[in-house]
């Protein structure tokens, strides 16, 4: 089907809009991006966290015959929007991690075969032999590409897998694409649309700017103590970001000894933990998560007063998505970093963590033949489980460079390491058919699980299946809590043996072994990456020592948002009141400096540095004002007094 019609639609996506959601009108520029999609022209539309981009292409999607492709990486988003379109009555599914073969089939013929809205998958999935064989047989009207700075080299997430998107635009002629991101700088805006095969260029950008949003930096040596200050003066739900998994327990816990109602959250937490954490937070019941960034990604709760970083990301791209947690719902709320004297080394140790030498990564692929026993030329396909402490163990390595080492030769082409693998639960029944239907004394839930298990599984009695505690669930009428309870409570009884699922790095070897001499690490893998990620780190460095240029500028320009006025609530800000007068006359001094030097003659950026002699931040800030006022020009690289300027 092709777009709706220029003098219909906007009623059309009105009236889907008002059925589906109960809002009479768009927000920002939600309507400008569905029109332009609706016209089946490829779009780009630039949003900050909480902007709404979900609506952009669930409308739309509506007004179209057929089935919207839903790229993520997100499980967590998945699962959150697969069920709120559910609940809105619109049929939706998705392919993620952990499921089984069998599920994956029924997903995609119901998806040819049924009345389905949407498909959610993981880019992983667009590769795989299955999906591609039933994708030509679904009727696809758009593919909404979430998260697409990730398709980016210059981006701070690059994922390979996001390229299968092109390959997977020839399969499906004709079919525009919607990308969606909240974190794109200029450089990544021109990169997206080229890897993702633009007609032509087409950007629709929101304002990053948050004007409900603190930016403050406190300096401190002493990061628990200003913590507990901070929390104490403001008030409602936070988030707490730290890097390691061990400081989320540790902060946790020390808050809930200072009456803090806190709980925390990893990766490495099982499923069942996580949900319940997550679910405490949001109704309430706990103020404060500490959590590293594996929390808050497609997690939606408007009322978060306060994110503190206790220790730096490592992007401002990263920092940005994070802060941006805080007052969606528009009222007042805070972003603070603690920031202290140690961090600056701490975060540029991160860099030979992040790119080891390249000898030292040729040296892991090698024992990484060894450790598997992979003959010269073998390997080609092959799937192996990876213990990352079992490995380091037996080749006295440090676990976080050899994690880097993989993924640099991921990069390269070598193999694909995937050090967020889900495994699907598995379960095994250990007493024979006859003796489950002697039992009697297990209770009315439990009988219902096991004829659950028994209708929808086969081969139970004889090896280990996979199995779906959340499909287990919506079958029974239980909770997904209590079904994992009553399978654990079944293995204590040996009638059943069960598996939870958990995450195992995985390894798939791409190419066959190479000979070390052979291996060769490109600069698009190692030398531009590392390139970039230094960038980042001064980036991030810069804005947590910058105290002379307002903290929403300075993370607008990033982004290539022009800003001509301050917030006036940032630390910044509310520092320079005080000394306002003096440094408005300095800045005044230091302006008419600059006019007298190019009126001279045409100066480069360090030129002018050394001619006003002045601070390289303060000089950068009245440079951006000149240049937005047109007082001078940028020609070549030299700065130009504008004619008619004085």
């Amino acid at each position: 089907m092709s777009g709706i019609p220029e003098n219909k639609e906007g009623d059309v996506y009105h009236q889907i809009l008002k059925q589906y959601w109960g809002y009479d009108s768009f927000r920002g520029i939600q309507e400008d991006i569905i029109r332009s999609i609706g016209r089946n022209e490829d779009t780009l539309g630039l949003m900050p966290t909480g902007g709404g981009k979900s609506v952009t292409f669930q409308v739309p999607a509506l007004a179209r015959e057929g089935l919207c492709l839903v790229v993520t990486p997100l499980i967590a988003l998945m699962k959150d929007q697969v069920q709120n379109l559910k609940q809105r009555g619109i049929p939706a599914l998705a392919i993620h991690a952990g499921m089984g073969r069998d599920d994956i089939i029924a997903t995609l013929e119901n998806c040819i075969f049924g009345p389905y809205k949407f498909l959610y998958v993981s880019p992983e999935r667009l590769d795989t032999d299955i999906f591609r064989a039933k994708l030509p047989r679904m009727r696809v009207s758009m593919i909404a590409v979430d998260e697409s700075h990730c398709i980016s080299q210059w981006g701070y997430d690059f994922r390979p897998a996001y390229l299968k998107i092109a390959e997977i635009r020839s399969l499906l002629p004709g079919v525009p694409v919607l990308a969606l991101t909240a974190t794109a700088t200029p450089q990544v805006v021109d990169d997206i649309q080229a890897r993702l095969h633009f007609a032509r260029p087409n950007v629709f950008r929101m304002s990053f700017e948050r004007k409900n949003l603190a930016y403050i930096v406190r300096r401190t040596e002493d990061k628990w103590h200003e913590l507990l200050h901070i929390l104490r003066k403001v008030g409602g739900s936070a988030i707490v970001y730290v890097r390691s998994r061990r400081r989320t327990k540790e902060i946790a816990e020390r808050l809930e000894s200072e009456g803090v109602a806190a709980d925390y959250y990893h990766a490495g937490l099982d499923d069942a933990a996580k949900d319940q954490r997550q679910q405490r937070w949001q109704r309430g019941e706990t103020r404060v998560i500490v959590a590293t960034n594996a929390f808050g990604m497609g997690i939606d709760k408007p009322d978060v007063r306060l994110v503190v970083h206790i220790d730096l990301p490592d992007s401002i791209e990263a920092y940005f998505q994070e802060a941006g947690r805080a007052g969606r719902d528009g009222q007042k709320a805070y972003a603070v970093i603690l920031y202290a004297r140690s961090d600056k080394t701490t975060l540029q140790r991160r860099i030979p963590d992040t790119f080891p030498d390249k000898d030292y990564v040729k040296e892991v692929y090698e024992h990484l033949q060894y450790y598997y026993q992979m003959a010269m030329g073998d390997g080609l396909g092959c799937v192996r489980e990876f213990d990352i402490e079992d490995f380091c163990r037996k080749f006295k390595y440090f676990p976080v460079p050899v994690d880097s080492a993989l993924k640099i030769l991921t990069q390269a082409g070598y193999l694909d390491y995937a050090d967020e693998q889900d495994n699907a639960s598995r379960l095994l029944f250990t007493v024979r058919r006859d003796e489950l239907y002697r039992l009697s004394t297990l209770g009315d839930d439990a009988d219902r699980l096991i004829r659950l298990l028994l209708r929808n599984y086969t081969g139970l009695f004889t090896d280990y299946a996979f199995i779906n505690e959340d499909f287990l669930a919506t079958r029974s009428g239980l909770t997904r809590r209590q079904v994992y309870e009553m399978l654990v409570n079944l293995t204590r009884l040996h009638i059943v043996h069960y598996i939870p699922r958990k995450k195992i790095p995985h390894i798939v070897y791409t190419r066959e072994r190479t000979d070390l001499s052979q291996l060769r690490i490109p600069p698009s893998a190692y030398e531009e990456r590392k390139q970039r990620y230094e960038e980042r780190i001064r980036a991030i460095l810069d804005y947590a020592e910058n105290d002379t240029v307002c903290r929403s500028r300075r993370l607008l320009r990033y982004f290539g948002e022009k800003n001509e006025h301050s917030c006036g609530q940032c630390d910044v800000c509310l520092g320079s009141r005080s000394r306002h007068g003096g440094q408005a006359s300095a800045k005044a001094a230091i302006r008419q400096r600059i006019l007298q030097a190019v009126a001279a003659r045409p100066l480069t950026p360090a030129q002018m540095l050394e001619a006003v002699a002045v601070d390289k931040e303060m000089l950068a800030d009245i440079l951006h004002d000149l240049l937005d006022e047109r007082c001078l020009v940028s020609e070549n690289g030299l700065l130009k007094l504008r004619e008619g300027t004085k």
